[in-house]
């Protein structure tokens, strides 16, 4: 892909082992949305093919971002890796929460054990917990250390999973009753989340400099390959001499487009879900008034 198979073997370009996990992921969705709901909960309607399509197309977008070769290309070029922190973290959680229906929601956080955690949930609290993590992550220092320590690497990315399922939550609740947030309210948390993205964007655009040792340092940046490249990756320094070998338009422009590539992407998934959302309370709303009774039921009578 990308010509990187010159480079790389097939095993360090697409992690078979991952991609079983995530087909293991989609014969389990699919298992649950037909015969164990047939036998558990025959009264719930199944899945509808919008739906399936959404959660197989999720799978291959998170494997790609986490596990194929978008993955390897993300510790490559920083310009990939923010096209994977897009696709993982803007992309992928809201097509997750529709693509499951309803009453595998409530099956799964419907036990009296979390409404404890309920305070997790509250909207404020899902903001604030995903715009820090993902600008905490982006500060230099913190990037750098995140992607060279594996295990600190792991947890972060499973945090910063976690929490977009949350902050996502309260636009696409794919659970009516569960809702928090009326309609103009759910625009003003989306407006909001944007605001609070702006920042972390801006210092990667605007920076004169490059911030992150991961894409400039070869010494930094064979020690992050070891994420996606198993035993010793000293040998890419004695071939390939450092990152700048595969960066083709530069570190300093390889960063600005990287936080450029990931404006448009969050600007764009805003704003799709601001349309749907105001789609949803223009329709609302023009049925209620439908709804409501005719002063005048014979507007011709005297």
């Amino acid at each position: 892909m990308f010509g990187l198979n010159e480079y790389f073997t097939f095993e360090q370009l697409w992690s078979p082992m991952f991609l079983f996990g995530v087909i293991a992921v989609v014969i389990l969705y699919f298992y649950l949305i037909g015969p164990w709901r047939e036998k558990h909960f025959p009264q719930e309607p199944t899945a509808t093919t919008l739906q399936k399509m959404l959660f197989i197309g999720a799978a291959l977008l998170f494997y790609l971002a986490q596990g194929g070769p978008l993955s390897l290309m993300g510790h490559l070029t920083f310009t990939y890796h923010m096209v994977n922190m897009a696709i993982s973290y803007l992309i992928v959680p809201p097509m997750v929460l529709l693509a499951l229906p309803a009453f595998l929601w409530r099956r799964m956080f419907g036990a009296p054990f979390w409404k404890k955690l309920s305070f997790l949930m509250h909207p404020i609290s899902t903001l604030v917990l995903f715009n820090m993590l993902f600008s905490l992550y982006h500060v230099p220092l913190i990037h750098d250390y995140v992607m060279t320590n594996f295990t600190v690497h792991r947890l972060y990315y499973a945090a910063l999973f976690i929490t977009s399922f949350m902050m996502w939550w309260q636009v696409a609740c794919p659970v009516p009753e569960w809702s928090k947030l009326t309609d103009l309210k759910r625009m003003a948390y989306v407006f909001a989340n944007g605001v609070l993205l702006t920042p972390a964007c801006a210092l990667i655009i605007f920076s004169p400099g490059d911030l992150y040792a991961t894409y400039n340092d070869p010494e930094v940046w064979v020690k992050a390959m070891g994420y996606c490249i198993s035993g010793d990756t000293s040998y890419l320094l004695t071939q390939y001499g450092g990152p700048e070998f595969f960066n083709l338009v530069g570190s300093e422009n390889d960063q600005q487009l990287g936080g450029i590539v990931m404006k448009l992407v969050q600007e764009l998934m805003y704003g799709l879900i601001l349309a749907y959302i105001f789609k949803q309370w223009f329709k609302r709303e023009h049925t209620e008034d439908d709804d409501l009774p005719n002063p005048n039921p014979n507007p011709g009578a005297v």
